[in-house]
């Protein structure tokens, strides 16, 4: 790669520049699209909820839906909130307000959109519910959030529900492949494979470490993949894993202190990877079982603010200690 070509790649954001313009163009998500399409070609759009997490594609149907209602004039028709921002009854009362009672020609209604809803408090959801009864006749509103159980039943029923899974690991893939074909850059079938299991079925975080990973080099392969996204290969988290339940805990530990202080992995990510991992360490049933409690029983107090490689560590010790 010439030093052109990667200053050329590192200005643009390619998860901006790949970004879905229409519907049909979603991946992994064929059903929820041919719902949606419905909705817009019979001209009957409710009020929307989609629930999911991060990177599968929740922002861009909404802003699709809006090209395809409004075609050019989407921006003028369409108000993007994002509710963690702008969470407080204030924004319901005056933004959203004020954008519901602007006159408008031409379209029925206008589409609201409130990203991360799940962040707002419970009088602006309240507040929310009343605006959503007293603009119905002339607006559509489309919230966004990871969990939907954080929405008051009030909204909930008043929205069509659309539940985003995380992206199968072929659609991330063929993503993957498909940018890397249009930017011209080698990537290695390991290099891939890293991206698609460094991603987790988030498409954006796919696409940020393979532009990432394209910048440091010529080829994009399995140890540039790793190391510009902090992950630790799935064998490394095996191994440490391992070690522990053989009961060789210095040695466990020491791999830990790696991943956390060499390769700068953060211990929550440290026990994402041992959860997806589980049922591929070949274990006995009962001790895949225990090596779960564990990691929930780690995972919730690194939560509630412990500390991160104490935390870890027991984890590892109690292993270690298994008859």
């Amino acid at each position: 790669m010439s030093e052109a070509a990667a200053e050329g790649r590192g200005r643009e954001i390619w998860i901006e520049k790949y970004r879905p313009q229409t519907l049909d163009d979603i991946v992994g998500h064929e059903a929820i699209t041919e719902r949606l399409h419905h909705y817009i070609e019979q001209d009957d759009l409710p009020h929307l909820m989609f629930a999911g997490p991060a990177g599968v594609g929740k922002t861009t149907a909404a802003t699709a839906i809006a090209k395809q209602v409004y075609g050019d004039d989407w921006r003028e028709n369409f108000l993007e909130l994002n509710a963690s921002d702008q969470r407080g009854i204030d924004v319901v009362r005056d933004r959203i307000k004020d954008f519901a009672r602007a006159s408008f020609g031409g379209y029925d209604h206008r589409i609201i959109f409130l990203d991360e809803a799940d962040a707002l408090t419970s009088d602006a959801q309240s507040a929310l519910r009343r605006t959503m009864e007293q603009f119905s006749d002339n607006t559509r509103f489309i919230l966004s959030c990871n969990y939907s159980s954080q929405i008051i039943d009030p909204i909930q029923s008043r929205c069509a529900l659309f539940r985003f899974s995380p992206l199968s690991d072929d659609a991330v893939e063929e993503q993957v492949r498909i940018i890397a074909d249009e930017e011209g850059i080698e990537i290695t079938d390991d290099g891939v494979d890293a991206l698609v299991y460094a991603a987790d079925g988030d498409m954006r975080k796919a696409i940020n470490g393979l532009q990432a990973a394209a910048v440091m080099g010529e080829t994009v392969d399995e140890e540039a993949v790793y190391t510009i996204t902090s992950t630790a290969r799935p064998e490394e988290i095996r191994e440490m894993v391992m070690k522990s339940m053989d009961g060789d805990f210095t040695a466990a530990r020491a791999q830990l202190d790696t991943l956390l202080k060499d390769v700068g992995i953060a211990g929550g990510d440290v026990i994402d990877q041992m959860h997806r991992s589980v049922w591929e360490f070949d274990l006995e049933e009962r001790q895949a079982v225990q090596l779960m409690e564990r990691i929930g029983e780690a995972d919730y107090r690194i939560t509630a603010g412990a500390n991160e490689q104490v935390q870890l560590e027991a984890l590892l010790a109690s292993l270690a200690l298994e008859e």
